[in-house]
């Protein structure tokens, strides 16, 4: 059964509860992580229909504004956790939860801290040797974003062989 659309939701008014309150948590959850607290509520409603769903039915669901669910759905988009999709027919703009969504957020994140370790090496070439303490302080950066990449890269290439068996 599509569970996306406007039409309810079969549940049990316990499973209604129980699915409200976990699309709450990642509220809180993704709140807690400085993303919008609308932003986690999005995912969590994805984790559990998966989609397509419009952006009006989103609003609806949710009870928010169909300004913030499209914000927040473009930055989840953006951030690899949702994808945009059509259906034929209809001018609508449809999300859906991104196949293997973790594993996109992960590479994004990887990305993101190569590029931070480039800016701290610049930054201990470009800066004068006598600023001891900033150095150390670069160095041990420099140290945690290349072990926390190195570390990213090997959860995505064990998820990814783990979704090739």
């Amino acid at each position: 059964m599509n569970d996306s659309g406007d039409a309810a939701f079969e549940t049990s008014a316990a499973d209604g509860r129980a699915i409200s309150a976990f699309i709450e948590r990642m509220g809180l959850s993704a709140q807690g992580d400085g993303l919008p607290r609308i932003a986690g509520r999005i995912l969590g409603y994805f984790i559990i229909h998966g989609g397509p769903t419009t952006l009006g039915v989103l609003a609806r669901r949710l009870a928010v504004s169909r300004a913030s669910i499209s914000t927040n759905a473009r930055l989840l988009r953006d951030l690899g956790f949702l994808e945009a999709t059509a259906m034929p027919g209809d001018r609508q703009d449809y999300y859906q939860l991104a196949p293997r969504h973790y594993v996109r957020v992960l590479e994004n994140y990887e990305h993101r801290m190569g590029a931070l370790g480039e800016s701290l090496s610049q930054a201990e070439r470009e800066i004068d040797d006598a600023h001891v303490d900033a150095q150390a302080r670069l160095a041990d950066m420099r140290s945690f974003v290349t072990t926390a990449r190195a570390q990213t890269r090997a959860l995505i290439e064990r998820l990814q062989s783990r979704d090739e068996s």
